[in-house]
């Protein structure tokens, strides 16, 4: 390898680590760590005919199985705001609800838990929930 390939490579390093410890930094004075951990849903909830049109049509692509507009769709969802209730690695899967105007996902998204579909909604990206009541 080239000295000057071996500086680009070794400077992208240094960018890329500094970055990641930016980001852990704002993390920990962010709002997400104020969320209580939670093992059962006590929190909103929304009745199907009161979420906006987009997320019904969501909705009812889930039910469908697709298909999906975002490659993200239906990827696992970490629930590491740990708003939702604990359940393994996997329980949780994500799904974007279009946000007219956005050239972005935005910041709206269904929310599937497990085998019995268990719907959340949040509009807010991840700061908070209410589950779907149909």
């Amino acid at each position: 390898m080239k000295i000057t390939n071996l500086k680009k490579f070794l400077t992208i390093l240094v960018v890329f680590l500094l970055n990641c410890q930016l980001f852990n930094f704002a993390y920990a004075f962010s709002d997400a760590k104020r969320f209580e951990f939670k093992t059962d849903w006590r929190g909103a909830t929304i009745h199907y005919d009161a979420m906006p049109l987009e997320a019904r049509q969501t909705l009812e692509l889930i039910l469908k199985g697709g298909p999906f507009r975002h490659r993200r769709d239906g990827t696992v969802f970490h629930n590491r705001e740990r708003i939702l209730p604990d359940n393994p690695r996997g329980f949780y899967r994500e799904y974007t609800v279009t946000t007219p105007g956005a050239t972005n996902r935005g910041s709206r998204r269904i929310i599937v838990g497990g085998k019995n579909m268990i719907f959340y909604y949040t509009s807010d990206h991840y700061r908070s929930f209410a589950k779907i009541v149909r």
